[in-house]
């Protein structure tokens, strides 16, 4: 991923921690030491409002990394999103301090991070154009065809409650609209599994 000097530092500042799918490594309001530094597996990365309903808005996926968590680091300021485990991961966290030096001192550093805030922007931009113009139905092809993508399989093994969550909709919703695309041959369910066709 990066060059020799980039890379032992790298490996010699962060520390390495596994973590199971459904583990919450980052909450919202909650103060950033390290920036997560995704190794195998995935992360999903969300809002969450008040009540508790939350909506997606990007995944990380291995050898990327959360520019909210490295902004907020670097300005000391809480975590405006919440992360969770998406599948089994290997997640390398690096020193705050560290990876503001590497801007000045490593160039490559300093274009991944670039690069993943432009990625990241336009994930954002996509979630906001669904959410304000695209009806639920579109919205939720889109996603199975985010989570296919993920975890590289068209057969899902997710709830209807899982993906009304990502949403930020009502189970009863998802479970109508799925039925139609079902219906229309773009999926085939059974009991907490979606087959992409």
């Amino acid at each position: 991923m990066f060059q020799s000097l980039l890379q032992e530092e790298v490996l010699q500042f962060g520390q390495l921690k596994k973590f199971e799918a459904g583990v919450v490594i980052l909450h919202e309001s909650s103060y950033i030491k390290a920036i997560p530094l995704v190794r195998k597996g995935s992360l999903r990365v969300m809002r969450t409002d008040a009540a508790g309903h939350e909506l997606l808005l990007y995944y990380i996926s291995a050898g990327e990394s959360c520019i909210m968590s490295f902004l907020g680091g670097l300005h000391n300021e809480t975590s405006k999103v919440k992360a969770v485990v998406e599948e089994d991961a290997e997640i390398l966290f690096i020193p705050v301090e560290k990876a503001s030096e590497w801007v000045k001192k490593f160039p490559e550093w300093s274009d991944f991070i670039f690069r993943l805030y432009h990625k990241r922007f336009e994930e954002l931009l996509t979630a906001v154009n669904a959410i304000a113009f695209q009806k639920l139905d579109s919205r939720l092809l889109q996603l199975l065809k985010q989570k296919s993508d993920l975890y590289k399989s068209k057969k899902l093994s997710i709830t209807h409650q899982q993906l009304a969550d990502e949403l930020g909709t009502a189970r009863e919703a998802v479970s109508r609209v799925i039925k139609q695309m079902e219906n229309e041959g773009l999926v085939k369910l059974a009991r907490n599994k979606i087959t992409i066709l």
